[in-house]
């Protein structure tokens, strides 16, 4: 039981310890661009409430997005431009 105690926490201990700070920000770089994607199809599917509804998606879009371009996120930040001019 010792060897395997002494075993299991130096690769947990260092890999939690490296992989935490990054996980929540490859998991925050994911999902919105997932999701943008998904709230430009709908546009020409709906009448004058599409115009109104692809609107507040891409404000909820892009207020996921501001988050990772305060992290010093390239790609969050080119996501962010991306939606501001289509809201435009």
């Amino acid at each position: 039981p010792l060897p395997a105690a002494t075993s299991v926490p130096s690769p947990s201990g260092s890999v939690p310890g490296a992989a935490a700070p990054f996980r929540p920000l490859f998991n925050d770089f994911g999902p919105p661009s997932m999701g943008y994607v998904q709230a430009m199809k709908p546009p020409g599917a709906q009448g004058s409430q599409s115009t109104y509804t692809d609107l507040l998606s891409v404000i909820e879009e892009m207020g996921k997005e501001i988050r990772p371009t305060y992290a010093g996120s390239k790609s969050a930040m080119e996501r962010l431009k991306r939606g501001t001019g289509r809201a435009r």
